[in-house]
């Protein structure tokens, strides 16, 4: 049953029933759902143990609609959860806090099939103490922010790739996203494309260069890695008293990808001040300052594992995840849409343009970008 039709007691009834089926110690005290979420239905949930402590976990259902096998999703999280916390108690003797912990489930699997529920659900640790933040306010929060997934594909830079399965095929496929946006050009099944030719020529003109990454991969230029493939601040951690960054969550979408996948999204989210669904696009910039912190964060905790081929195209790879995503934008409003929540008829549209504005600044500054990371590089080698 969908929580927004339940009232506060029953949400509670329900966190507890499915609080029970997990090796949480204590009595149930009370619950609450997190609603900063668009995917899962996150729970928070709050028992006595019986020292009289008071201790917190989290409750989620996979959304089974946009993971097609959930089971697997889990197998991935399992995978790199395992490996994280045996790597962090190596480097720091003691994990708590640093690190998501599945909980197991009556059977012993970390999730459990609860079709009255809805489906499939886990339970992690709450990492006490910690915050977040939806948006980059300033440039210590960008450094934070790329520290943070820096520091997470660190960890795991010594997994095989082979070892997880892609969650969403073809994620971060530029070509065959610019490929589908075609087909959906040809049918025109809203008859909206004569509203978007200028976009379109755009594209068209930037098209020899969206498949680099794709073909730098297959060449073998560009290592295959384990990415996290979300990596708004809104998916850190960060410390209540220090704001420092303490863990990266949202694993739903670990797999295998390109390095430069997780930072081109980070400068795609992290280095404009104005939102997505701004339509004053002279507001819709990169702003440097955002960009050489959040580039400090990364590479002082991924230089050590990364290519040179890697560093080489980190600011082309946030023009090209931006592009990604405004042609992402562009397709479904063609057709119809179908993927992304929208509040008014041409908000995908609107989503689209703005995406593609601030790749058009991305792309102006990239000459400065690639000098500032060559200034960076120069640093780490003279230490």
């Amino acid at each position: 049953m969908p929580s927004d039709k339940l009232s506060e007691g029953a949400i509670a009834e329900r966190i507890a029933r499915i609080g029970d089926q997990f090796a949480i110690n204590g009595e149930f005290l009370y619950g609450e759902e997190l609603c900063n979420g668009h995917i899962n239905t996150t729970y928070r949930a709050c028992y006595r143990t019986e020292d009289g402590s008071v201790e917190r976990y989290i409750l989620q259902r996979i959304n089974d609609y946009v993971f097609k096998d959930p089971v697997m999703v889990m197998k991935n999280v399992e995978k790199v959860t395992r490996h994280i916390s045996w790597k962090v108690l190596r480097r720091r003797k003691n994990a708590a806090g640093q690190t998501l912990t599945l909980y197991p489930a009556r059977g012993g699997r970390s999730y459990i099939l609860l079709p009255e529920e809805g489906g499939m659900w886990r339970c992690y640790n709450n990492i006490e103490g910690t915050h977040t933040y939806d948006v980059v306010e300033n440039t210590r929060q960008a450094y934070q922010a790329g520290f943070a997934f820096g520091s997470f594909q660190d960890l795991i830079s010594d997994m095989n790739p082979e070892d997880l399965r892609e969650s969403i095929p073809d994620f971060h496929n530029t070509p065959k996203r610019y490929e589908a946006l075609q087909a959906s050009v040809q049918a025109d099944v809203m008859g909206r494309v004569a509203n978007c030719t200028a976009e379109l020529a755009l594209l068209n003109e930037w098209a020899p260069m969206l498949s680099r990454l794709v073909d730098m991969q297959r060449s073998g230029e560009l290592p295959t890695r384990i990415t996290h493939n979300d990596t708004k601040i809104n998916n850190v951690m960060l410390d209540e008293d220090t704001d420092s960054a303490v863990c990266v969550i949202d694993l739903d979408t670990v797999m295998p990808g390109l390095s430069l996948y997780d930072f081109g999204d980070m400068v795609r989210t992290a280095t404009c001040t104005a939102s997505e669904d701004e339509e004053d696009l002279s507001k819709v910039t990169m702003q440097m300052p955002f960009f050489e912190s959040l580039a400090e964060g990364y590479l002082d905790a991924a230089h050590g594992f990364l290519t040179q081929n890697e560093v080489d195209q980190l600011a082309f790879s946030g023009w090209l995840i931006t592009t990604e995503i405004g042609i992402r934008f562009l397709t479904d409003y063609l057709d119809g849409d179908k993927y992304f929540r929208v509040e008014k008829p041409e908000h995908n549209l609107i989503r689209a343009r703005n995406q593609f504005a601030l790749a058009r600044s991305i792309h102006a500054a990239l000459p400065r970008m690639e000098r500032y990371i060559r200034k960076l590089l120069k640093s780490y080698k003279r230490k």
